[in-house]
């Protein structure tokens, strides 16, 4: 699909600021990664072959029977039994062993059992996901390690792996609020300025008492009684957040209203939501565009401050908010407060590094030489 010459002006003019295209690629990168979070840290591993079957313990449900234990749950694949009976293929008696053949089978020894069939696992580089305990001496949180590289938390789960998890909902609770809280707010100011009159002092009275409601509190009130959810977080955030974008392109649309091909349109009988959406908001991308990535850090910045009073996610989601508030609590394990800190201060740079590409690139006053 061959670009617009206007399109391409904006795709150049984005291209020349060379901190935004290589904080995209970074980002990008990472936030693509982070989808298949589950094939970098998991407590399961990637691919299983028992008994010369192949399976894929990160995408299905095998219980323990199916490599031939005793119980219906899931196999603990960190559980040296459930190990012996994957790597001999049922062969030997991984839970009940006075021969001792299940910690040869663990030091990799081949023990000589007649119908014997090894079989192996491939395991993620990070053996853990962002809710296993990690089996470790001392007390929580346990400094880094070769197993922990940043350590554990106060509930001992590695914070990698909850920085991975967490990074990856942090981004898709940023863009869903976004989007929806855009839409909304764009929506309303066009309406409010292409029509002015009654129509833009009621919605403005409105606006005014919305937005003088204490958000902060009423978010904490509902999530302590309807409890804590992440769509539940998003639907919150979004009804105290669509305003933000309201004004901008509301005073957009009152100086583009009286334009001549506006009033050109109107008396060649266009439609007004076609004036509104085609010719008029496109004018009002740029000032909207540029309090983008606000929303964005702003949706970040929500979610983790929810999290940090604890009124955010439930304590077992991965969530950048708690491990803040795990540094707070646990000052004599600064590993915690730095991991926090660098990782909100990467992410929420990189993000305004692309939407300060994405400003220029919107700008007509800005042209490719």
């Amino acid at each position: 699909m061959r670009l617009s010459p206007l399109n391409q002006r904006r795709w150049r003019n984005f291209k020349r600021n060379r901190r935004a295209v290589w904080s995209l690629i970074i980002l990008g990168g990472l936030f693509v990664l982070s989808l298949f979070a589950e094939f970098f840290a998991n407590d399961k591993p990637i691919l299983v072959n028992y008994r010369g079957e192949w399976r894929v313990p990160v995408l299905s449900f095998y219980s323990e029977r199916d490599f031939g234990g005793d119980f219906p749950t899931e196999a603990v694949y960190s559980s040296p039994e459930v190990q012996c009976l994957i790597v001999t293929g049922g062969a030997v008696e991984c839970f009940d062993d006075p021969t001792g053949l299940r910690d040869q089978v663990l030091a990799g020894e081949t023990p000589e059992v007649t119908d014997f069939q090894r079989g192996w696992m491939i395991w993620p580089l990070i053996p853990y996901s962002y809710d296993t305990i990690v089996d470790v001496r001392g007390v929580a949180p346990a400094p880094p390690s070769d197993t922990n590289w940043l350590g554990t938390d106060d509930t001992k789960r590695d914070v990698v792996a909850r920085v991975i998890y967490g990074f990856r909902l942090s981004i898709f609770f940023a863009l869903i609020v976004t989007a929806v809280s855009s839409a909304v707010g764009i929506i309303a100011g066009a309406i409010q300025g292409y029509f002015g009159g009654w129509v833009d002092l009621v919605f403005q009275r409105f606006i005014e008492i919305w937005g003088g409601m204490p958000s902060l509190y009423i978010m904490i009130i509902l999530v302590a009684i309807l409890g804590k959810s992440f769509w539940l977080l998003v639907f919150i955030t979004v009804l105290f957040g669509w305003t933000a974008l309201v004004g901008v392109v509301r005073a957009e649309f009152l100086r583009a209203r009286n334009f001549e091909y506006v009033r050109a349109a109107r008396a060649l009988g266009v439609k007004d939501r076609t004036i509104m959406f085609r010719h008029v908001l496109p004018n009002a991308m740029v000032a909207t565009v540029t309090l983008l990535p606000f929303l964005i850090t702003g949706g970040i910045s929500t979610l983790a401050s929810l999290d940090f009073l604890g009124f955010g996610l439930p304590s077992s989601a991965p969530s950048l908010g708690d491990l803040t508030l795990q540094a707070k609590r646990n000052l004599q394990a600064p590993w915690l407060g730095f991991t926090a800190f660098f990782t909100f201060a990467f992410m929420l740079s990189l993000l305004v590094f692309i939407f300060e590409g994405v400003r220029d690139a919107f700008d007509p006053r800005k042209t490719f030489e």
